[in-house]
């Protein structure tokens, strides 16, 4: 009896010793499993914010290189074409299921996107139209002061009053604009009205977006938005197209027969129109808040180094001051909104102002 009970309890021990190791593989094993699906996570959101600044970059460079290194400068067609690939790819991308297509659920809801799209029109072809006259890293010194159009047109619209600490940070913005103006050797003024014009018409788009989408029941996810906006901008684009540059066409064809590969960067700076808006919503859904808005200073950032490198325009040194000092203006307001108990909007549709397509952020499950 004595020797079975002593059998006994060595199996058992033995067999608590297997399980113990067994319970630290597994354990092991669900350890790694873990940081195997962080540094899968970390990896994709990594790769979307790599293709949202590289299709962000794209397209400005496209966007004056066609505009001001060719003889198509057709800022209106442009944009036509760009609202196009939005609508077209926009719906291929519902028809094969990759997205899901929200419709507005009353003509009330669509009569609001009617109106949003009017500014959004605007705002566009006032952008491209400025490239023909401002190099790219001007005009993204430009767009950083949309903080101050927003907070100036906040409170005349909506009555919103911010702290005196988030006022205190936008004479930094200004005051580098100003700088940078006057250090700016390919300065041109029609140019600048355009560019000052489409950031003002960029912030009035928010501000009249947190007003008119501000029922729940209202919201459409950035894609759907993009879609009927797309199409409400197409209706727009066409007739003005045809009056305001009624040779477009003729100049599209001549230009490709002349050169073979017109037609393709046409194609490609269309499709990254929808790109960029695509990565833009990838990089909402996966990124915070905060990160979005480090991640939108620093890639106009980015893209005016870029652009000067590509197309070799002249910079000096009180233009880099100033334009640093409105970037720094702009992270100074974005601190001191996340701090003030008072906010006009949420900080996804302050940073959302230099990304206009967009409009409710869905969640995970749309």
């Amino acid at each position: 009896n004595t020797s079975r009970s002593l059998s006994i309890e060595i199996v058992c021990c033995n067999a608590s010793i297997v399980e113990g190791r067994a319970g630290r593989t597994c354990g092991r094993f669900a350890m790694g499993a873990t940081d195997g699906s962080k540094e899968h996570s970390l990896l994709a959101t990594a790769s979307i914010v790599f293709a949202w600044y590289t299709s962000n970059i794209v397209l400005l460079l496209l966007n004056k290189f066609l505009l001001s290194h060719t003889s198509f400068r057709q800022p209106v067609t442009l944009t036509l074409c760009h609202m196009a690939a939005c609508v077209l790819l926009g719906g291929l991308a519902s028809v094969t299921g990759l997205m899901r297509l929200h419709h507005p659920r009353s003509g009330a809801q669509a009569g609001k996107i009617a109106a949003l799209s009017v500014l959004f029109t605007a705002t566009i072809v006032l952008g491209n139209a400025s490239m023909h006259y401002l190099p790219v890293s001007f005009t993204q010194a430009i767009g950083a002061t949309t903080p101050f159009f927003t907070a100036v047109l906040a409170f005349v619209v909506q009555g919103s009053r911010e702290s005196l600490l988030t006022y205190a940070t936008l004479v930094p913005i200004v005051a580098g604009i100003a700088i940078a103006t006057h250090g700016e050797p390919l300065f041109h003024m029609l140019g600048f009205i355009l560019a000052a014009s489409a950031t003002a018409g960029r912030a009035m788009k928010t501000v009249l977006q947190a007003i008119l989408m501000a029922d729940p029941d209202d919201k459409l996810d950035p894609l759907s938005l993009l879609f009927y906006m797309g199409l409400c901008c197409i209706v727009i684009l066409v007739p003005l197209s045809i009056a305001s540059e009624p040779n477009a066409a003729w100049i599209m064809i001549d230009m490709g027969s002349k050169d073979n590969f017109f037609y393709w960067w046409l194609l490609i700076n269309s499709c990254m129109s929808y790109l960029v808006n695509l990565t833009n919503f990838l990089v909402i859904k996966y990124t915070s808040p905060l990160t979005m808005q480090v991640l939108g200073n620093a890639k106009g950032v980015v893209a005016a180094i870029v652009s000067v490198f590509v197309f070799h325009n002249p910079v000096t040194v009180s233009g880099v001051l100033g334009y640093a000092m409105t970037v720094f203006g702009v992270v100074l307001y974005s601190a001191s909104k996340r701090s003030s108990p008072k906010r006009v909007q949420s900080s996804q549709d302050e940073e959302v102002a230099a990304q206009p397509f967009r409009g409710h952020t869905p969640s995970s499950k749309a």
